[in-house]
């Protein structure tokens, strides 16, 4: 379906035509005044230079030439030339009829989909995940989802921290705990157990160890960079140990990433790219594009339009070893041979901007991606404590993302067995679906490159701008309509009725908005505008729902109609929700 505001452009458009005006002045907006009307178009003021003539004048034009109006309803010229538009109710209606017909609620699928990689979460394996994993998996898995909402065919790619120094050192601390086991035994030919010599509770507090140890002895972190070496080397001992690393850090990240509601399609990891590394760098220096600099192997990437100095692109260090950039290259090298994908969203911290421009420009140059595959950097900002520092434990330390979800939890817990009586059991589950709720709108929000507080009161209340306002919000929408059909009430082939309140013509209109908003997040990579979106609509429906006796409503018709209404409002607010990533219990 048609956008609704595409509809009521394509009206003045004609009109403008019509009065012998350039069709591009009819550029319809949401009215900034919505007390005075619902849509408006300045194009008479763009007009007035053009054509030398006052913009009153030719908005009266215009209006005199507005001979087919379906979505128009009233419309005005309002000095010194602003055009006023109110729509007609009987034709929101009509589209709001169309749209509870169509299985994607008047969202126009892609006439030509693409094929997206979307690179998100980046945790490093043999670490647990902390808050700071939080903003990457949360607004990735979004933006995967709004994707394929919108009819493109879309890859989630973990890309996990799986093979730089951080494997030496867990290596390198295992081997000095239990030198007896045989992956330190050059002499060993038969196979290696199946089980891992460690858990992930033990792994977990190996590393840090080790790290600890580097810092401090010289020849220790000489010993873990030797078997870094040689595990990238192909040393047949360390890498069953990696082998074992993987399998066991894998498993307890899928748990983890399963209480956000967050699934990735690929579980690739930068190990992957190795393979890809020597051929890649062979072709960059054959072809010229590579050139050592200062003992090191560069692409540059500095280019004319440059304001400022753009280092150039570092793929191999005078030592022979790789870095992030030859490893996201060959990353790249490997995802346009596998999936030959026409966009490739890379959901990181902001700060990790500039290293991403160099990378891009450095697939661009050396044709490791076609020119035509769009390379999006979607920088994050900080989640920070209400100290406005980033977010810490109490005691001062990182706080693990799974301890998190647990005070979250535990506070939806304490408002939903303060609020009424439910078994254990129930207030348990729902505590977890209202939970997350809190956690990921209270997330998505904001504008994803900005940086914003984590305040848990604010997050987990049942008012204001916050994912349990939205959830209570569906959750009444329910409950309505399972009284209405305890009342033996009909919910199948009822339509809307014209709106005959100002509140149900307001929630019909931010109904309709629905494929609008939609089609603009995908465009933008921008989940925060379905979370404003859905907060106009909760506080619509509000405002609908304390302003109309909706089951009381004696004209079987027109209750009929509410009805309809609320089915639809609910079917929108959950389509947006399952974008952002949860779901609403059946009640709260």
């Amino acid at each position: 379906m048609d956008k609704i505001i595409n509809l009521v452009e394509q009206e003045i458009a004609a009109a403008f035509d019509k009065a012998g005006y350039d069709r591009a002045l009819a550029k319809v907006t949401l009215s900034n005044r919505p007390d005075l009307c619902e849509y408006q178009c300045n194009g008479a003021m763009a007009g007035a230079k053009k054509y030398k003539k006052a913009p009153f004048m030719i908005a009266e034009d215009v209006l005199a030439n507005l001979t087919d109006k379906t979505y128009i309803g009233e419309i005005e010229v309002v000095k010194p030339g602003f055009i006023n538009i109110k729509l007609n109710e009987d034709a929101v209606a009509a589209y709001l009829n169309d749209m509870k017909k169509d299985e994607n609620l008047g969202l126009e699928q892609a006439k030509e989909p693409k094929t997206i990689v979307i690179d998100y979460g980046g945790p490093n394996v043999a670490k647990p995940l902390h808050v700071g994993h939080l903003r990457s998996a949360v607004i990735g898995e979004s933006v995967k989802r709004i994707a394929r909402k919108a009819g493109h065919k879309v890859l989630g790619d973990i890309h996990l921290g799986d093979w730089g120094y951080q494997m030496g050192l867990i290596i390198t601390e295992l081997r000095k705990r239990q030198p007896d086991l045989p992956y330190f035994d050059d002499a060993f030919k038969g196979e290696y157990p199946e089980e891992a010599p460690f858990t992930i509770g033990e792994l977990e507090e190996i590393y840090p160890t080790a790290s600890g140890k580097a810092k401090e002895d010289d020849a220790y972190r000489e010993e873990a960079l030797h078997a870094t070496y040689l595990l990238q080397n192909g040393h047949r001992g360390y890498t069953a140990i990696w082998n074992h690393i993987m399998h066991i850090s894998v498993a307890d990240l899928k748990k983890n990433y399963a209480n956000l509601n967050v699934e990735f399609d690929l579980w690739k990891g930068e190990s992957d790219a190795q393979a890809y590394i020597p051929d890649m760098i062979e072709r960059l220096k054959k072809e010229g594009y590579a050139h050592i600099d200062d003992g090191a192997l560069v692409i540059d990437v500095q280019e004319e339009s440059d304001t400022k100095e753009i280092p150039p692109c570092m793929i191999q260090k005078s030592d022979g070893a790789s870095l992030y950039g030859t490893t996201d290259l060959a990353t790249l090298v490997q995802r346009t041979q596998d999936y030959h994908p026409d966009q490739v969203v890379y959901v990181v911290d902001k700060r990790q901007e500039l290293h991403f421009v160099q990378v891009f420009r450095a697939a661009k140059k050396t044709g490791i991606v076609p020119e035509e595959t769009k390379l999006s950097f979607l920088g994050f900002g900080t989640m920070n404590g209400k100290d406005g520092k980033p977010f810490k434990t109490r005691e001062g330390g990182v706080m693990r993302l799974e301890n998190l979800i647990a005070e979250i939890d535990e506070e939806m817990y304490k408002k939903i067995t303060d609020n009424r009586t439910v078994s254990e059991e129930e207030a348990k589950e729902t505590a977890k679906i209202v939970g997350l709720s809190a956690i990921k709108y209270g997330d998505l929000s904001n504008q994803a490159a900005k940086d914003y507080v984590f305040d848990v009161d604010r997050f987990t209340s049942f008012e204001g701008n916050t994912g349990p306002y939205i959830l209570y919000t569906i959750v009444r929408i329910k409950s309505i309509l399972n009284k209405y059909k305890e009342q033996g009430g009909n919910v199948e082939d009822i339509t809307l009725l014209p709106a005959t309140s100002d509140s149900e013509k307001a929630l019909m209109l931010e109904v309709a908005k629905y494929n609008e908003v939609l089609e603009n997040a995908f465009e933008e990579l921008a989940p925060h505008k379905i979370c404003a979106y859905i907060y106009d609509l909760s506080n619509a429906f509000n405002r609908f729902y304390h302003g109309t006796k909706i089951l009381a409503e004696e004209d079987a018709k027109k209750k009929e109609s509410y009805i309809a209404l609320l089915i639809l409002t609910k079917e929108v607010l959950e389509a947006c929700i399952d974008v952002l990533g949860f779901e609403a219990p059946e009640r709260m």
